[in-house]
């Protein structure tokens, strides 16, 4: 149990006691990704929009374009990119950095599930809206898109589950943190990147502790993948 409720403590050579346990990062994960979700969620989802309802205009092309090109760059790209245009200028490794290289992986998730689950909806839904006098977006924001919700959360919870175990953004931009701290405009302690540094220590206690917070990560997975598939059972169960 002091492995979820605790912090680090310092272990030394030869020493027999436990080195805390791994509270500062489960709470660092929760604050880095909920911060990347909220940031995330909307511009993905208006994006997603606009792409499913105005698909073949020039900017919509662009848009999926790029879009399909930032859903292939290697994170560590991401990474590198938030640390030259975040950390470098604000001269301050912080959990909101980590954040905002996090959310531009979601972004692309988001964006093409929503276009996709949008596009499953009946055209004949926008045509009755329409014949009832609604607007376009009026029609698309309170017919349309709550129609297509199981899917386009479905996706978000992809995506979140996508940017919880990622390391190489964290590497270059949140640093790291041995104190637990709700504080994202500093450094901060993460999951998966407790799990990378645990791993290149010489003492087995952290060598343990890795191994714990990479099962964590585990679960977390696997438990956001089981509520995909029973948000998706529940949306196609007739």
């Amino acid at each position: 149990m002091d492995f979820f409720t605790e912090t680090f403590r310092p272990v030394t050579i030869g020493a027999r006691g436990g080195a805390g346990g791994v509270l500062h990062a489960i709470v660092g994960s929760a604050l880095i990704v909920g911060a990347a979700l909220l940031l995330a969620t909307p511009v993905g989802i208006l994006a997603g929009i606009y792409l499913a309802e105005f698909r073949g205009g020039a900017a919509a092309t662009v848009i999926r374009f790029c879009t399909d090109v930032l859903s292939a760059v290697p994170s560590i790209v991401v990474g590198v990119t938030a640390y030259v245009l975040i950390v470098q200028r604000t001269r301050q490794f912080s959990g909101l950095a980590g954040s905002i290289a996090l959310a531009a992986l979601m972004v692309p998730i988001i964006t093409r599930t929503t276009e996709e689950m949008l596009q499953l909806v009946p055209q004949t839904v926008r045509e009755a809206a329409s014949a009832l006098g609604a607007p376009r977006w009026w029609a698309t924001l309170t017919v349309v898109l709550p129609m297509a919700m199981g899917g386009v959360v479905t996706g978000v919870l992809l995506a979140m589950a996508r940017a919880a175990g990622e390391t190489a953004p964290l590497l270059v931009t949140v640093l790291g943190n041995n104190q637990l701290t709700v504080d994202l405009f500093g450094p901060m302690q993460a999951l998966p990147l407790l799990a990378y540094r645990y791993t290149e220590q010489p003492f087995q206690i952290l060598n343990e502790q890795a191994w714990g917070a990479a099962l964590i990560l585990v679960l977390l997975v696997l438990g956001t993948n089981v509520a995909v598939r029973v948000l998706t059972r529940r949306r196609t169960r007739p």
